[in-house]
């Protein structure tokens, strides 16, 4: 197929991108592990990215596409390096920390969204098997539990103290 290259690349690209999503939802788990969100990341939202990241593999399989080590470690690398954001507290946790991770997270399944609409608008016969409706379905209920999550910590780190 012609653009074999180009969608080796974006698969490669996106399989990073989970790589350090997961990541960042397993740092985001465990600082909040108290509460909600943590929860929330621990029980719902961390089983499905990392099956959705197995199910991108399998299509990455399909289609000759493999991963790039060297991409994957610089995402990981990247979302590492992401915690020496300046957060309003120099060694701690803080509310603003939460609030920018679940930005992260959302910004991270909006784009997993728009790779399952791209692989369905594709066609592509090697994904008849790959049920990318269901995967867009998934991917949109994910953004919605994330968006009840940010907001909420949207409330603890921006509220203004009576």
């Amino acid at each position: 197929m012609p653009n074999d290259k180009y969608l080796h690349i974006y698969l490669a690209d996106h399989y990073a991108g989970s790589v350090a999503g997961i990541e960042l939802a397993r740092r985001c788990a465990t600082s909040n592990k108290d509460n909600d969100i943590g929860r929330f990341l621990a029980t719902t939202l961390i089983p499905a990215i990392e099956e959705d990241r197995e199910t991108l593999g399998r299509i990455m399989h399909r289609t000759g596409a493999s991963e790039n080590r060297l991409k994957n470690l610089v995402f990981w690398t990247g979302e590492k390096l992401g915690r020496l954001k300046l957060n309003g507290e120099l060694t701690t946790y803080s509310a603003l920390s939460r609030l920018i991770e679940l930005e992260g997270l959302t910004s991270g399944v909006a784009g997993k969204l728009c790779l399952w609409q791209c692989l369905r608008e594709t066609s592509d016969p090697r994904l008849e098997s790959v049920d990318l409706t269901e995967l867009i379905a998934r991917a949109e209920e994910q953004l919605k539990g994330l968006e009840v999550q940010r907001r909420k910590a949207a409330v603890m780190a921006l509220t203004p103290e009576a």
